[in-house]
């Protein structure tokens, strides 16, 4: 996995055999530069709260 190596996005709450299904099949998925940019656009960073 090349994209960002410093993020990682556990599952949680695999409710149903598809949804792990899904979760493996994603590990073959690749994005090109350009998806991956346009899916993370819209992202802005904050700071941690409750700490």
């Amino acid at each position: 996995m090349s994209g960002n190596p410093a993020v990682t996005a556990p599952i949680v709450g695999a409710t149903k055999q598809q949804h792990l299904d899904d979760a493996i099949a994603s590990l073959d998925l690749e994005l090109s530069a350009e998806e991956r940019a346009r899916l993370e656009a819209p992202y802005l960073p904050r700071l941690p709260e409750g700490f």
